[in-house]
């Protein structure tokens, strides 16, 4: 690959050359490279990264007209080296939220008390959701937990749980493509 800045020739060119060269324009310079090939036989591996790629185009197009939404990926993109709102996008299609730890301690089954939630993504924590069931399977509450600090969600209980001993509780992280992350802990 050939990177080119401030080639009068070549400045502003942008598209394909017949079927040898594609020419690209980032950040100032014009990048010239070969044409891809396409594998004829494709792997189902293969068949489905590049669905997912798909969607994850259609998903940073859609992101890049919608405003307050474009906003963020740019201003995301000013911290990343080289990255556009665009790629930033496509990435944070690619990589679903993580729930890194569930603090149960300040949790005893008593409305008011705190479950404490670290959840990170490589863009942005959308929403955190909490359902807490008991032994059996049946839904004792369910809500979502508030933003505090950096990573940290805290969700409030707004019922009674007379048996925490055994009950399930389930942590869902979501992040603004539509990934969704969910953890079991059972107490």
């Amino acid at each position: 690959m050939v990177k080119q800045k401030g080639n009068v020739v070549t400045h502003g060119l942008s598209g394909k050359i017949g079927d040898l060269l594609v020419f690209r324009q980032r950040d100032g310079q014009t990048i010239v490279s070969k044409i891809p090939e396409q594998q004829k036989n494709a792997s189902e591996k293969q068949v489905e990264l590049r669905k997912r790629f798909q969607q994850a185009t259609v998903y940073a197009k859609i992101a890049a007209s919608t405003p307050g939404v474009k906003e963020l990926y740019a201003e995301a993109a000013k911290k990343r080296r080289g990255m556009t709102a665009y790629s930033v996008a496509v990435a944070d299609y690619f990589n679903a939220p993580d729930i890194d730890n569930v603090d149960l301690s300040e949790y005893a089954g008593a409305e008011g008390d705190e479950i404490r939630i670290i959840a990170s993504d490589d863009f942005a924590v959308k929403s955190v959701h909490v359902q807490i069931s008991n032994a059996d399977g049946y839904t004792i509450e369910e809500g979502y937990a508030v933003n505090s600090i950096g990573d940290l969600w805290i969700y409030t209980a707004t019922a009674n749980n007379e048996s925490p001993d055994g009950c399930k509780i389930v942590v869902s992280a979501s992040d603004m493509p539509g990934n969704v992350t969910s953890k079991l802990i059972e107490n």
